[in-house]
């Protein structure tokens, strides 16, 4: 099922048309037109409809993700898409979870058809930035959702000029066509972990994480890390994420372990928002601290750049509401002196090539020196994208296409 908000482009600006028959859901939109600055009625291109559409799909069961937030066996996400006057389209996605930002796949579906869809009838899709604020005043969080149409809006602007998104949002850095990926292994048992780690070096990954802080107690934590590093080799690149699943003492007691094994990043140790415990770990902890459940909004970096409580942070565009808040926030890291890289939420193939464009045009995003976490349609049992995006061993292509350089079948 999907709603479409549709707009005839006739020759008054407030003049809406009717959905046709075939669409189970119509909107009238005087309202939102009634917002638009008076300017927008000068503009050369408005939008004219918006569809949401739920995207569902199964995790392949031997590399589910198990961590202290749960197992995620199955993605429940949403589709936008942005259509323009001219018939230029643009694709966004909002691969939502409930334990991660409160978002679910109804929720988004009902968001963007009644709230957030209405106020874009009739913008110019260029306009990024008013658009945006538009939905920060008329919606409190709901970072994914806000994320997937602006990420529509990127690709449609793109695909409109035969761009790709790079190209706007800064041009490409010189290196940074293929993304450097490391591979995400679960909290199971050692000997499960030591096998999925080690089947993925011998295919040419580089860059493993492995989970921990599902049971608190951090000694199994510690088998599991022992067996993975004597799998894969003391020369990969090992990092650990504990999604917030330890407190101070447990995490301060797994990091003679990971000293011992050459861990190279420790991510998220404690809960989210706990600013002064992650940097209580961060000052006994030789291993470097990565943010990532601390870090949604710009107020969360500065708090985190005062508390002193990461040395790395991990930025995606449905945590932070967008592509550009996105870069909002790695030049709030560049001035603090913090690097970032590129987290996920096991997302499909348009939130992922969205990803991959921040990172190719975003100086402070360095996936070379911290592998990023550009994984999600690889963990699927099938690719929504047509045709899939290109992966080689430990590497993704950046798609060059105009806009987000990726097609999803209607």
């Amino acid at each position: 099922t999907y709603a479409i908000i549709n707009l005839s482009r006739c020759n008054e600006a407030s003049a809406v048309s009717q959905e046709p028959r075939s669409s189970p859901r119509a909107y009238q939109s005087q309202r939102a037109l009634s917002s638009l600055p008076p300017w927008i009625e000068e503009t050369a291109m408005r939008i004219r409809s918006i569809e949401a559409e739920p995207i569902d799909g199964d995790i392949r069961s031997e590399v589910a993700i198990v961590s202290s937030l749960g197992e995620h066996r199955r993605g429940q996400y949403v589709l936008v898409r942005i259509e323009s006057d001219d018939g230029s389209t643009g694709l966004g996605e909002a691969s939502v979870t409930s334990v991660w930002s409160g978002e679910t796949q109804a929720g988004t579906l009902a968001l963007i058809r009644e709230v957030l869809g209405p106020l874009l009838i009739g913008a110019d899709p260029f306009d990024t930035e008013w658009i945006c604020k538009q939905m920060e005043r008329a919606v409190f969080g709901n970072s994914f959702a806000k994320s997937a149409i602006e990420m529509a809006l990127i690709d449609l602007q793109g695909r409109s000029v035969g761009l790709p998104a790079y190209r706007l949002l800064g041009g490409i850095h010189p290196g940074r066509d293929w993304l450097r990926l490391k591979f995400v292994v679960g909290a199971v048992e050692p000997e499960a972990a030591a096998q999925r780690a080690r089947s993925m070096v011998e295919s040419g990954w580089r860059a493993i994480k492995v989970k921990v802080g599902r049971h608190g107690d951090p000694k199994p934590d510690a088998e599991r890390l022992d067996a993975v590093r004597q799998a894969i080799g003391p020369d990969v690149w090992l990092s650990v994420d504990a999604n917030g699943g330890f407190t101070v003492a447990q995490a301060l007691e797994l990091v003679p372990h990971l000293e011992r094994l050459k861990i190279a990043l420790f991510e998220q140790p404690t809960r989210r928002g706990d600013h002064v415990a992650m940097a209580a770990v961060r000052r006994r902890c030789s291993v470097p601290i990565l943010a990532d459940e601390s870090l949604f909004t710009p107020a969360d970096a500065i708090e985190l750049v005062r508390h002193e409580a990461a040395d790395i942070w991990s930025l995606y565009p449905g945590k932070h509401g967008g592509i550009r808040p996105t870069q909002q926030i790695a030049a709030i890291a560049a001035a603090a002196g913090i690097p970032c890289t590129i987290g996920s939420n096991l997302e499909r193939d348009v939130a992922t090539s969205a990803m991959a464009h921040v990172a190719a045009a975003t100086a402070n995003i360095d996936c070379q020196r911290y592998p990023g976490d550009l994984i999600g349609p690889l963990y699927f049992t099938k690719s929504i994208g047509e045709p899939p995006l290109e992966y080689v061993q430990d590497r993704l292509r950046v798609p060059t296409g105009p806009g987000l350089g990726v097609q999803v079948a209607r």
